[in-house]
């Protein structure tokens, strides 16, 4: 069996559609078409499906060992790693919520703006201590971010003890045109605002932000990038 038998063997046994399963990974319904087809490689999306729902890049390719990695329990297909409201056992997979805009990621503690549930939970280590994970779109962070990373995102309360020169997505009040964008932070002559600044020379042109505009801050902890 090739990988892109394996890679249908995976979605159907996961009791999801094309369509279902390009979502869940932020990919179009045509790219997973494709593999399946054998037109394209199953490698640009195993890293996802990794994250996504615990699969076993080695199977995927290969064929050899289990479907999914070893886990304390299977993922739940129809959540994507979410439990189903009112299902018996644990109220979520261990690891970070998954959002698929920024402007899902809760604001300051409260419940995300559209959706009240996460996409899905990621469980990789070195991220664990973080708030979220989001797809990152756009230009204007390019080159230290590309359209189509996953930023790994942690809230920070202290607004006065910030790390300059790092990335955040900063979410703001109505004040300043509720914002929710990532920029590079500086510091400001005057204490009381901040400097945003885009790292794609492009985008020229700094923010002045006051504090007090702030509904939340996190600072960027990492990205994931995932291969076409």
């Amino acid at each position: 069996m090739d990988e892109h038998l394996r890679l249908k063997k995976l979605r159907r046994s996961l009791s999801l559609s094309q369509g279902s399963l390009a979502k869940a990974i932020d990919r179009k319904q045509g790219s997973i078409s494709d593999i399946e087809r054998g037109r394209n490689s199953v490698d640009g999306i195993l890293p996802l499906l990794k994250l996504a729902f615990g699969v076993n890049p080695e199977w995927v390719k290969t064929g050899k060992g289990d479907m999914f990695l070893p886990r304390d329990s299977p993922p739940d297909a129809r959540g994507a790693g979410l439990d189903e409201p009112g299902a018996k056992g644990p109220s979520r997979e261990k690891g970070v919520p998954y959002f698929n805009s920024e402007r899902n990621v809760p604001a300051g503690g409260k419940l995300p703006l559209v959706n009240e549930q996460p996409e899905y939970y990621i469980d990789f280590k070195p991220f664990n201590d973080c708030t979220a994970y989001f797809p990152y779109r756009g230009d204007s962070m390019y080159p230290k971010y590309l359209h189509g990373d996953i930023l790994a995102v942690k809230e920070v309360q202290n607004y006065d003890m910030l790390l300059w020169g790092e990335a955040y997505l900063i979410v703001t009040d109505e004040q300043a045109n509720g914002l929710r964008i990532v920029r590079i932070v500086s510091e400001h002559a005057d204490k009381n605002k901040i400097i945003l600044r885009a790292s794609n020379p492009q985008f020229s042109g700094d923010i002045v932000l006051d504090k007090k505009s702030i509904v939340a801050l996190y600072l960027v902890k990492g990205r994931i990038t995932l291969t076409v």
